[in-house]
Formats: structure tokens, C-alpha cells, sequence
């Protein structure tokens, strides 16, 4: 494969493939930093890919009290489905669990978007006809009761139809150490690019898949030309000297969000080096039949 050096780091002459998505968000806020992080944190568990999960969330960033609705700390939270029916159930059940639940918790809209998901308004319910509406500067918002107080919660939340999900990068690197070390300083760099997440654990994944597998039923399944224990018995993508590989998958609310989120996690990738870090970068695609949105790499280094 063609590539490019960049500060001693091979840029694979490649791309990764995306696709169109549907994306909902929401401030979560609460007495404390800590309530409020924790209540974000549970919200977006087990939502790491549509492949398995109802939805793709995770955290874009945290809020000070000055920049939240209510004036308390604050975590922005984004939420990805592949239509507008799944991504309102998903982040229904999601407040109604995780943070409806949670000590202190309240819930405004992060942005009006095209169309809206009735969130407090499906949720009211839960204060049995004891629930107050509330119209503050043109919005709508629920007071539901809960036994520490009440649960602030906007009747709607802002959805959009432009949001892109699956721009990635592949970060490959001598050993676990190194390459861990470059994927993280990437991870950090896209979760400083606005409205982006990079969804799975801890921005990370290591299980990269295919499409398709030699079992009936399997719609994918790992990636063996990037698996390095399998390099002498498969179509090994790999270098001799690539001993790890691990991915970051990136989903925005548009497509300039995930292309910013993927120059951002190169730059911090080459600016380490090829000693302290990863010795290539590459990018997961299908040929380009399956996703509209292409991201080159030699674009964005």
C-alpha cells in the first residue's frame, strides 16, 4: 500500500469509509462534578456500536457551572442511532434509568437540531400525576418529583439527520505499550474536538472487525488481516515490525466533526513519534461501497 512518512511515521495512503447517522444530545448537570460525571458515565455503558448496542454515546465533554442552563456543573453527552425512531428510545431509556435515578440529577437539550425527541414529556409520567410544567424563556421543562427533591427535565431534546458515524484509525505500534501510547494521546485529542465522541471503552478498540464470517449468522467478525498473531496464516495487512494494533472509531454530529476529530487524533499520533509510539497509521474501510462518507488520510495530516 502506497504511504506517506510523516516525522518518521508511515501514513497509510488510505481511508476511512463513514455513514449517515441520526444524533441526539443532552446536558446532564447536578450538585457536584462528581454526581454529574456519574450520571453521564452510566448513561452512555454499554453503547459502544449499533452492531450490538441500541445506540453509540458517549461523553463530548464536561461543563462548568457558567456554561450550563442551571448554573451547576455540567457533561455533555451525544448519542448516535441509524434513525430517529431508535435514537429517541435509546436516550428515553437511557435518562429514564441512568439519570432520572441518579442523586441530583437534571436534563436540558444540547441543541435544537432539525426535529425533536419528546424526553421529559415520555418521562413525566414517572411523577404519578404529581409532576409540574414549567415554561422557562420559551422552553419547556417537567419538575418531577424524587425523593431528594425533583428532577428538572426539558419536555424535548434537539435531534439532527447530518451526523456521520464510523471515521476511524487505525494505530499500529511495535508492542502494547507503544501503541497504547500513541492511541491514547489520539483518544485525548479527539475528545477535545467538539461535537465528537469516540465511543468504545475509553475511546479504544482492540476487536476492529470485517464484514462477513465463516459462521452462518455473523454479520462480522475480527479483522485477521490486522491481527498480528495471525500474520503467517491470513492476508496480513501487517508490517514484520507491527506487534499491536488498535483502533479509534469516531462519530459526529456532522462530517466535518468526525474529519476534525481524525486530523486531530493524527496530529497528537505523529507529534510523539515513532519511538515513544506508533510506527504507522492506517484506516478501516469496505472499498468504499458501503459508507458515502470518505475520509482520506493523506487530507488530513
Amino acid at each position: 500500500m502506497p504511504q506517506l512518512i510523516r516525522k518518521g511515521i508511515r501514513i497509510d495512503e488510505s481511508f476511512a469509509e463513514a455513514f449517515p447517522m441520526t444524533g441526539s444530545g443532552v446536558v446532564v448537570t447536578a450538585p457536584t462534578r462528581k454526581w454529574a460525571l456519574q450520571a453521564a458515565t452510566t448513561m452512555t455503558g454499554y453503547a459502544t456500536s449499533v452492531i450490538g448496542c441500541d445506540c453509540e454515546a458517549g461523553i463530548d465533554r464536561e461543563l462548568s457551572a457558567r456554561e450550563t442552563p442551571d448554573g451547576r456543573p455540567g457533561v455533555r453527552v451525544l448519542l448516535f442511532g441509524f434513525s430517529p425512531k431508535s435514537v429517541e428510545k435509546a436516550l428515553v431509556n437511557r435518562i429514564g434509568q441512568c439519570v432520572l435515578t441518579c442523586p441530583g440529577s437534571a436534563v436540558f437539550s444540547a441543541f435544537d437540531g432539525e426535529a425533536k425527541i419528546k424526553v421529559g414529556d415520555s418521562m413525566r409520567q414517572f411523577g404519578d400525576k404529581w409532576q409540574i410544567s414549567k415554561a422557562i424563556d420559551g422552553r419547556r421543562y417537567w419538575r418531577v418529583p424524587v425523593m431528594d427533591g425533583e428532577f428538572l427535565v426539558e419536555s424535548s431534546v434537539g435531534l439532527t439527520k447530518k451526523s456521520v458515524g464510523g471515521g476511524n484509525l487505525l494505530i499500529m505500534g511495535e508492542d502494547w505499550a507503544s501503541t497504547m501510547r500513541a492511541t491514547e494521546a489520539a483518544v485525548e485529542a479527539v475528545h477535545a474536538t467538539p461535537d465528537a465522541i469516540a465511543p468504545f471503552p475509553g475511546g479504544v478498540v482492540r476487536s476492529g472487525s470485517k464484514v462477513g464470517s465463516k459462521y452462518k449468522g455473523m454479520g462480522a467478525s475480527t479483522n485477521d488481516a490486522y491481527c498480528p498473531t495471525l500474520r503467517g496464516a491470513t492476508n496480513s495487512a501487517l508490517d514484520a515490525d507491527i506487534g499491536c494494533v488498535l483502533e479509534i472509531v469516531i462519530d459526529g454530529l456532522t462530517s466535518e466533526a468526525v474529519a476534525a476529530g481524525m486530523r486531530a487524533g493524527l496530529k497528537a499520533i505523529i507529534a510523539l513519534g515513532p519511538k515513544n509510539g506508533a510506527k504507522r497509521v492506517g484506516a478501516g474501510n469496505y472499498g468504499g461501497k458501503l459508507g458515502p462518507f470518505h475520509y482520506h488520510l493523506k487530507d488530513l495530516v
